[in-house]
């Protein structure tokens, strides 16, 4: 049976959400299936504490009504991971979770984040304090563009690479992309950077997938 990867973008972006399905696009295979969806009653972005905590109620709610084999919450800043945890036996990912792992696991000993916006920060520093690892963070820079200037394939490319280029600078062996909507943006970082760029949609899709590989599909609602 083809295994279900449930992909949920928590704003309401059609751009963002179809640059989410775009990059995950070179992952589906005969083994797995990758259905990326939105929250239509999100946020435009999540901007803010209010935004990260708004969606996690219905993000919890839609687990628990859609079946799949593994669930991706599709923000760089894990909103509603735990809650959505408790609602269903199969594993659930963050983005920021698994593209900081990916980073590491590429060797690096520090990393850098370009970030959404300055609100940003708090937010995916909690994450790395929850991961361990905010001592090897080198760099942070916020790009402060709307979301839909940054899902547009042209309009942040100057803004991306002068923030690649101060993180590298600053002691950055990789950089996490810290936002979905930078999804197509990841080229463009890793020439102005000259190191390694970690997109997080493939980066949580590469787990997901491991994850449903190594452990076959039950059937079943969640609970």
């Amino acid at each position: 049976m083809r295994a279900r990867v449930l992909v949920i973008n928590p704003n309401s972006s059609l751009s963002c959400t179809e640059g989410i399905a775009a990059a995950l696009r070179p992952l589906t295979s005969a083994a797995a299936s990758f259905d990326v969806v939105r929250l239509p009653e999100g946020p435009p972005a999540i901007a803010s504490w209010r935004d990260w905590f708004s969606v996690a109620e219905p993000l919890r709610n839609l687990v628990s009504r859609e079946e799949a084999s593994a669930y991706v919450i599709a923000c760089v800043s894990d909103p509603g991971l735990d809650a959505v945890r408790e609602a269903t036996p199969r594993p659930v990912f963050g983005m920021l979770r698994c593209a900081v792992a990916a980073a590491l696991a590429r060797g690096a000993e520090r990393f850098g984040i370009i970030g959404f916006t300055d609100a940003s920060r708090a937010r995916q520093r909690r994450v790395l304090q929850s991961m361990g690892v905010e001592a090897r963070l080198s760099g942070w820079e916020p790009l402060n563009l709307p979301m839909e200037t940054l899902t547009d394939p042209v309009a942040p490319r100057a803004r991306v690479s002068e923030a690649a280029r101060s993180l590298a600078a600053g002691g950055a062996e990789a950089i996490v992309l810290g936002c979905a909507g930078l999804a197509g943006h990841a080229a463009t970082a890793a020439e102005a950077a000259g190191v390694p760029v970690v997109e997080p949609c493939r980066a949580a899709g590469a787990m997901a997938l491991m994850a449903v590989l190594n452990d076959p599909p039950r059937t079943g609602p969640a609970v």
